[in-house]
């Protein structure tokens, strides 16, 4: 069953398999309902997760019911443990809502909450990161994740960021990062979809980011914290929830 799934998972794009899934998702949550994992977001427990990813998909890491993935999940555990995101009134954007949490963001009368995306069927304001519709000093919190690594000139769609965050207010921007590496890659030269699927994990990421992704963020003018959530969490935490031990969570402040 889990070569099934990961063949279909892998097989059709994110935007069709969003739109699939409201379908399916019902039926894979029933087969694989169990006790041995938990997804934080909705509560609800499995005996495995599905695996998932292009070049070489991960074992047990997407959740059945929410299709959360290990970043998510760690997200949705700070957001609700050590913000006040989910109580104070917050006027939010949010770039290429994730399926896991667009309707429960909307569903929370406290927040004054946009979508925003070129392409996303989730979106409700259609635009370009690097020129945005909005006025400057407009949002509370503005949540940005795994879409920088997709656009080519990112340093512009950080500055437009920076511009529409009013001051005193944060963000989460995560990104795909190998802390292995200290210097961002990325090679315009590379065209083959195959080719970039192997080198940047994706066809459509046009860089690495290494560690030197905060202090991008801080030449912009961000306050950046380096956050490594799953220290504060158990080892027991980390598994139940499969989580990626050690994945750093990108806080901004402006």
């Amino acid at each position: 069953m889990s070569n099934i799934f990961k063949y279909f998972l892998n097989l059709i794009p994110r935007p069709w398999l969003i739109k699939i899934s409201y379908w399916v998702r019902p039926v894979i949550a029933i087969l694989l309902k169990g006790k041995k994992y938990t997804d934080p977001i909705d509560g609800k427990s499995f005996r495995t997760f599905l695996p998932y990813g292009y070049e070489n998909p991960r074992e047990n890491v997407l959740a059945p019911s929410t299709l959360s993935l290990e970043r998510h999940r760690l997200l949705w555990l700070f957001l609700k443990n050590e913000t006040d995101f989910f109580t104070k009134p917050l006027k939010v954007l949010h770039f290429a809502p994730e399926q896991a949490y667009h309707k429960r963001f909307k569903q929370l009368s406290h927040l004054d909450y946009t979508t925003t995306d070129l392409n996303s069927p989730l979106a409700e304001v259609k635009a370009d990161i690097c020129n945005l519709p909005f006025d400057e000093n407009s949002f509370d919190v503005i949540l940005c994740n795994h879409v920088l690594e997709h656009i080519p000139d990112d340093t512009k769609a950080i500055q437009e960021l920076y511009r529409v965050m009013k001051p005193g207010g944060w963000g989460i921007f995560q990104i795909p990062q190998d802390l292995n590496i200290e210097k961002t890659f990325t090679d315009d030269s590379i065209t083959d979809r195959k080719e970039r699927a192997r080198i940047f994990g994706q066809y459509d990421h046009v860089r690495i980011y290494g560690r030197d992704y905060f202090d991008k963020l801080r030449s912009i003018g961000f306050i950046v914290e380096e956050v490594d959530y799953t220290e504060q969490l158990s080892k027991e935490e980390v598994e139940k929830y499969r989580l990626a031990k050690g994945e750093i969570i990108p806080l901004v402040k402006k």
